[in-house]
Formats: structure tokens, sequence, C-alpha cells
């Protein structure tokens, strides 16, 4: 360990030795600062991965715990190891990256190891980019600030940081989300072969950069940052208790939760990642199941029906028709829910339907056809087609497609009177709260989950792939279904307490 009070005399051989942590126990003293246990947690795992060659980082940590003033700071031990390493910046916006810039230049500027690494021109001592004192001519600066909107092209970096990239901002949509990812898949284009990724932030949505497990809805095979080497530090420890209870002890974590309500303290502080916001339908509350339907043909063609154990009394088909895709518009949705007779409710398909642009038939009959389909395939006695708008104009396209299908299923016209969201309201809550509704495997492949998560009543539009077209779609099938409360025993372990009307089982010695 190096004594803090003859620093200026230490030669850059001995320096260079000293640790990440005692390179910030030493930035701290000036600063008359202590160091918590949590940031030199984080010290040593910066540090032993950086010498292990470990070269793919992500460091997830609840806010305002100092992580990117700890990231600034290692930062500058990197150059003060090698100042030859040209290091890439990247936030959400431009200001937040040059804030990342700003601060360790003021690091190098201060520290006394790292006082010899200024320039001698001030040409390179910019706001948003600088260069240290180094051997090596490079075309890129020490260290480059910019925003994911930035341009990038052209940059050569051995390390990027990736501080706080996800944020509202470029993760409160779908598309947002998409093009993020879009956007941090240019990083291989700018990392040099063995160069290092660190990234640093919270997740800001259930469909997070930093999510541990893929989303199988959004068509993830495995996680954006799969094979990440991750330090994961929530609030709490794995025993409920405070990681930094000198600033975040219980009666202050309690307040930060009143205030900014569970679903966003889960996923800033406690690093769940889920919405930032509340919202009204939870998707864990559904089941799912893997079992097809099962058909069986009892006497006088009649069918029976089954899904595993259960044997389905009824089914309904909702259909909103529309012209548009799932990303661009109104999505054309179809969706089943069968019923049992104990109350419960099976979303068995639910399938955008699109048409296709190099198919010679006009798209209204394209749709058609595929609804036909939809309804042989599940043994659907009827589907139901929305008539507002577009729907009036296809019941017979529809009748037409279902005959030539030659599946006997019926079309029922119906208009909606009430608001979209006060429908879905309606179909969902009810049913959610009971436990009553289950979803196939398949479904899961679609955006309807993706729909739940992020719908908020009178705030459609700006939510998912399909925006609410898969909800409305399923809330007009459990609005068709009568409500069923099962099979009540049929010997009843209290007697009866109303007069009359009791049932007197007579016992008989006698044959028919």
């Amino acid at each position: 360990m190096i004594d803090v009070t003859p620093i200026r005399s230490v030669s850059r051989e001995v320096a260079i030795q000293v640790s990440l942590v005692e390179f910030v126990r030493f930035w701290n003293q000036r600063q008359h600062l202590g160091m918590p246990d949590l940031h030199r947690e984080i010290l040593a795992w910066l540090e032993q991965n950086w010498v292990e060659g470990k070269r793919e980082l992500l460091l997830l940590v609840f806010r305002d715990a100092g992580k990117s003033t700890l990231v600034g700071l290692f930062a500058a031990w990197l150059l003060l190891r090698d100042p030859s390493l040209r290091i890439l910046v990247l936030a959400a916006e431009q200001a937040l990256a040059r804030k990342m810039v700003r601060n360790v230049k003021r690091v190098i500027e201060r520290h006394p190891l790292t006082v010899s690494l200024r320039p001698l021109k001030r040409d390179q001592w910019a706001a948003d980019q600088f260069t240290v004192r180094r051997t090596k001519e490079w075309r890129d600066p020490s260290m480059l600030a910019r925003g994911l909107n930035g341009n990038i092209t052209g940059c050569r970096a051995d390390i990027v940081l990736c501080d706080d990239v996800e944020v509202p901002a470029t993760c409160d949509t779908p598309v947002k989300r998409e093009e993020l990812r879009a956007r941090l898949a240019e990083i291989d284009y700018v990392l040099v072969p063995e160069g290092t990724q660190l990234y640093i932030g919270t997740p800001h949505s259930y469909y997070s950069i930093y999510a541990l497990e893929p989303r199988r809805e959004t068509g993830e095979e495995a996680p954006f940052l799969a094979g990440f080497q991750r330090l994961v530090l929530p609030v709490l420890d794995e025993h409920g208790q405070s990681r930094w209870p000198e600033r975040f002890p219980r009666e202050r974590l309690d307040l930060i939760r009143r205030r900014t309500g569970p679903a966003r303290f889960a996923a800033q502080m406690l690093l769940r990642p889920t919405s930032a916001e509340d919202g009204r339908l939870d998707p864990d509350l559904i089941d799912s199941y893997g079992d097809e339907l099962k058909v069986d043909v009892l006497s006088g063609e009649r069918l029976r029906i089954e899904i595993g154990p259960k044997r389905m009394v009824s089914a309904s088909c909702w259909w909103d028709p529309s012209y548009g895709s799932p990303r661009k518009g109104d999505g054309s949705v179809i969706a089943a829910v069968f019923a049992d007779g104990e109350g419960g409710y099976w979303l068995h398909r639910i399938r955008w339907l699109q048409q296709d642009p190099r198919d010679p038939t006009d798209a209204a009959s394209q749709l058609c056809r595929q609804a036909a389909q939809f309804a042989k395939e599940l043994y659907l006695p009827a589907i139901r087609l929305e008539t507002n708008g577009l729907g009036k104009f296809l019941p017979g396209l529809l009748r037409r497609a279902l005959a030539e299908a030659g599946c006997g299923t019926g079309v029922i016209e119906c208009t909606s009177r009430k608001a979209k969201a006060v429908r879905i309201l309606e179909a969902f809550d009810t049913v959610l709260a009971a436990g009553a509704l289950k979803a196939h495997d398949s479904v899961a492949q679609t955006p309807f989950f993706t729909e739940m998560r992020e719908w908020r009543p009178g705030h459609q539009g700006r939510s998912s792939l399909g925006r609410d077209d898969g909800l409305d779609a399923v809330a007009g099938c459990l609005l068709s279904e009568p409500v069923r409360l099962g099979f009540l025993p049929s010997r009843p372990d209290r007697p009866s307490w109303r007069l009359g009307g009791e049932t007197h089982v007579a016992s008989s010695d006698f044959e028919v």
C-alpha cells in the first residue's frame, strides 16, 4: 500500500502498480470522501475482470449508487496504466456521455498519479473528447463522448463504455427498443479485436437489454448480453439488508418505494427488469399450457373437445379486421378462447393476419381465407366479426371463404359501442384476478403478452408491436362467453335452511 502523503514523489513505474481500489482511495481522500463496502466490491470486480482478460462486462447497480463515477475513475486508472488506450463513451444522450468524459478529465487533472497525463496542447483537451500524453499516434482521441444518435462511423476504440444507454426515452416502445439494439450492434464495427465492452445501468423495461432470460415473445433466442460477465447489486442483499445503509437506510428505501411506486422501485432499486410504470394487466397471472385440442366424434356426429383433462363446453372467436400490419396501423387480429364447465378460459390461439402483396388476390379476400382456415383448424362454431369501420364490408366475403373451406362455421356480425379501454378492462380484470385464464404456449410467440405488460388505459397506440389489437380481440372472446360458476356438490355439507323445495331420496325394495 502506498502512503498518500508523499504521493508526488512516486515514480510512474510504481504508480502503474497501484490497484484500482487504492487509486480511488487516493482520490476520495483528496475529496474528503470515504469508501463504502459497496464501492470496494465494484472496484475489485472491475479490476479482477480486467486483469483476467474478461472483455464483456455488465455492471447493474441501483440508482444513485455512484456507479458512473466509479467507472469514470476506472477509465482514468486504465489510462494511467496504458496511455495508448482509446475509450469511447456511449450514452442515451450526448450530454450524459459528455458528463462522463468531463469527470474523467477532472480526475486526470487533479489526481496525484495522473497529472503527468495532461497534454501539452489545449486543443487536445476539449469538452467532449481529450487526448492524454502518449507515444502512439492514433487518429482517435484517448476518450470520446457520443450519444446513441451520434455518428461513430470510422471510430476505433479499445474500450466502449455504455453508460445508461437504456433509459425510458430509448426503450418505452418496441420500435425504440429495436432501434436501441440496432445502434448497440454497431459497437462490433468500432471495437478493436479483443476490445472491451462495459455496460453500466439499471433496467427500465421488462424487455431490457440487461434481462438475464430471453423474451421469447419478441423473437429473442438468447438474452441481448448473453455471455457477459455480470455483477448485479440491488439495493437489498440476499438477507434483505441495505447494501449501503449509511446512505440508504430502511426508512429512506420505504420512502422511495412509496413515492415512486412498486414497479419503478423494483426496476431501479431492485434491478428486476419490469416496466417502470405500474401496469393494469399482469401476464404473470396467466398459466400456460402446451396441450393441443383432443377431438372425439360422438354419436350423432357430435364432437367432444378436450384440452388436457378438461372438456370444453363452448368456444368463442373474435376478429377485428384491418388492412394494416403489426408494425404500421392497426393489426388484423383473430383470437379463439375455449371455456370449460368450471369457469376456466383457455386462450388457445391468437393470430395476426397479414396480406401478401405478391398475391394477386385482393387484401380482403386474403384475410378472409386466413380467418376461415383459423376457424377450421380449431373447430370453431362461429366467428364474431367486428363490423365497425372496414368490417362492415367483410361478412359476405368471410361467409364465402368459410363455405369454400367447408368448415360449417357461422358469422356473427358485432358492433362495439364501448370505448376499447373499457372493453379490455371489463374483460380482463375479473378473469385475471380469479386466475381463470390460461394461454397456450404458442401465445407467448406473439405480441400479446407484450401488449399486456405495456398497456396503459388512456395511452393506447404507444405500447406494443400490435398496440392493443391483440388485447381487444381476446377481450371480445371473453365478453362473448357466459359466466360459469362451475358445478355445486350434489350433497351439500350442511342441510338447506330454506323452507320447502328440499330433495328427499326414498328407498325402494321393488324392481321395475
